[in-house]
């Protein structure tokens, strides 16, 4: 059975940081297109960054310099992070990790119905 876990979200103030955790069963992540999404309420899931089947990182412009992420170096291979620095009050909302994306114009893309979808770990950011 294919599921993700996230974990590490919390509240910092700002220019903080947080590393958020993904960890997958069922399935080697290096595998699939994984990619890092959130949302604030009121407002559409966007694309935060993924990296594709080939292992190439993409980034959405506003995180970039600010956002790292990886993948585990263990031999599982099981789990992806996402490290975010340097965080603003914009950064506040709900992440998740998707597997099964596509990039579409170095933009990963998944509609909510499709592929698969952790729960989600908040991330608040107070100025």
């Amino acid at each position: 059975e294919v599921e993700l876990m996230e974990s590490g979200g919390g509240s910092v103030q700002t220019g903080g940081s947080l590393r958020l955790s993904c960890v997958a069963s069922g399935f080697t992540v290096v595998n699939y297109c994984m990619g890092w999404f959130r949302q604030s309420p009121g407002q559409e899931r966007e694309a935060v960054g993924g990296v594709d089947v080939d292992g190439k990182i993409y980034y959405a412009d506003f995180v970039k310099g600010r956002f790292t992420i990886s993948i585990s170096k263990d031999n599982t291979k099981s789990t992806l992070y996402l490290e975010m620095n340097s965080l603003k009050p914009e950064d506040t909302g709900m992440y998740y990790c998707a597997a099964e994306c596509s990039v579409w114009s170095g933009v990963p893309t998944l509609p909510p119905d499709s592929g698969y979808w952790g729960q989600g770990t908040q991330v608040t950011v107070s100025s």
